[in-house]
């Protein structure tokens, strides 16, 4: 049987390479639809995808309580309605590298709020791990140029940033009771599905139907790999990651987003890598080892609900 760490930290290394190649996607895509209009399409296709997935597969795992679907709902709200929202709006008003620096809190807040939740205990070496993994984002984006522009505007978009890697943190941490119950595909298409609708009324305000008729062949073969690869496929990932890891340790997997963009940059739009960029994409995955390193007190299992 493959151990659970490695099924975990796989699936999290897979769903971080598959973001940060959206990323390289959605800057090509967001240049004719707008970015929420660009979200809806993206989650809304993967939903549909992972629904129609479980209902010819597995339409057993369909089955939730009804009174879990309250909470399923939250689950959609923040990481399908609140965060994309807060991360598009966040980078219309700060610099993208300001904005990844923010986001690469993300896993200090899921510490903090595990702890808080008294579902994880970290020791010195995954703290060290954290702040290894930080450190090294910091640097390379250090090195493109941290300038500050766009007077308040650009504070305000530093906070938007900051509050979607808290939403990021929160999603982590609540999953983990729905997880206890229900398949990591259930939580995503349920989680997706919601928030996707959630944020169709923002969608239309933005200028939806316009937005349909703008798309052409180019475009449609970047949201359909945004829908699956960066959408049905990622997440369904990152979610089972948090079936198997703690919160924290999937959460510092989010620090490879930028690294990974930045390395397909240079492969696909001859963007250049510099020595400092290859230094810390290396600091970043010694980082990512230390928190996820085996150890016997850290983790509470969640019970491997796959049947």
């Amino acid at each position: 049987m493959i151990d659970r760490n490695f099924i975990g930290n796989s699936a999290a290394f897979i769903a971080a390479v598959l973001f940060g190649a959206s990323v390289v996607a959605t800057r090509v895509a967001v240049g004719s639809i707008p970015p929420l209009n660009l979200a809806f399409l993206r989650f809304g296709q993967g939903g549909l995808i992972l629904l129609l997935s479980l209902l010819i597969l597995r339409p057993g795992l369909l089955r939730v309580k009804l009174s879990d679907l309250p909470y399923l709902v939250l689950l959609g709200a923040i990481l399908f309605a609140i965060f994309p929202v807060t991360f598009n709006v966040g980078l219309k008003f700060t610099e993208a590298s300001r904005g990844a620096l923010m986001l690469a809190t993300l896993p200090l807040w899921s510490a903090w709020l595990a702890h808080i939740a008294k579902s994880e205990s970290l020791i010195l070496r995954q703290v060290g791990g954290i702040i290894l993994t930080f450190s090294a984002v910091a640097v390379v984006l250090a090195e493109r140029g941290l300038t500050w522009q766009g007077g308040g505007w650009a504070l305000v978009g530093d906070l938007l940033m900051l509050l979607t890697a808290i939403c990021g943190a929160f999603y982590g941490v609540l999953a983990q009771k729905m997880l206890k119950k229900y398949n990591a595909i259930t939580v995503t298409t349920y989680a997706m599905l919601t928030g996707t609708c959630l944020l169709i009324p923002a969608a239309l305000v933005e200028g939806l139907s316009q937005a349909l008729t703008k798309i052409d062949f180019q475009l449609t073969s970047l949201i359909i790999f945004l829908g699956i690869c960066g959408g049905a496929l990622g997440y369904f990932l990152w979610t089972l990651a948090l079936a198997r890891l703690t919160p924290t340790q999937v959460a510092v997997y989010i620090n490879l987003n930028p690294m990974v963009a930045a390395v397909l940059g240079a492969a696909l739009l001859a963007e250049k890598l510099t020595v400092i960029f290859v230094s810390g994409f290396v600091t970043v995955l010694i980082g990512v080892l230390l928190v996820n390193w085996p150890t016997k007190i850290v983790t509470k299992p969640i019970p491997d609900t796959v049947s």
